[in-house]
């Protein structure tokens, strides 16, 4: 019944690495913020000079933010896609066991990391626990299972 919504990556919209998504959120959605507050720190401060409510100062840096993180979502997905398909060969194409379902892949994962992005908003301090998580998880994912999905599998 749940297939379609969690399940395997092939054939549902969220999946495992959904929650590494969320982490990944976390740490580059710190990343972001801190990119998007030193690039557009003069062009803030001319918008302050010309007596611009803050509010839509605001909504200016969240709209900088989503681009940019929607770019790096987009871009890995692409990268991800040409791995799936066997750019790297064969083991490379196994361990990634198939190509991810197309909502999954466009709609679940940008999400995911947008949520990540709006809990370190929310939360800066959990930027390093997610950093580390994140390690230990691809430590583990790529060394020790055999492959991406075997962690749904076993569960």
């Amino acid at each position: 019944m749940l297939e379609p919504i969690w399940g395997i990556k092939t054939q549902a919209i969220f999946d495992v690495w959904s929650i590494e998504h969320i982490l990944t959120g976390i740490s580059i959605g710190t990343g972001v913020i801190l990119h998007n507050n030193k690039t557009l720190g003069s062009l803030i401060l001319n918008l302050k000079e010309k007596i611009i409510q803050p509010n839509k100062i605001n909504i200016l840096k969240y709209k900088y933010d989503l681009i940019l993180l929607l770019f790096l979502a987009y871009i890995w997905e692409t990268l991800e896609h040409y791995l799936e398909t066997g750019l790297l060969g064969y083991r490379v194409e196994y361990w990634f066991q198939g190509v991810e379902f197309w909502p999954n892949r466009l709609l679940a994962d940008p999400l995911m990391l947008i949520l990540g992005y709006l809990i370190v908003k929310k939360f800066p301090k959990l930027v390093w626990p997610a950093r580390i998580i994140i390690v230990i998880w691809l430590f583990v994912h790529i060394f020790i299972f055999p492959h991406s999905m075997y962690l749904h599998q076993v569960f």
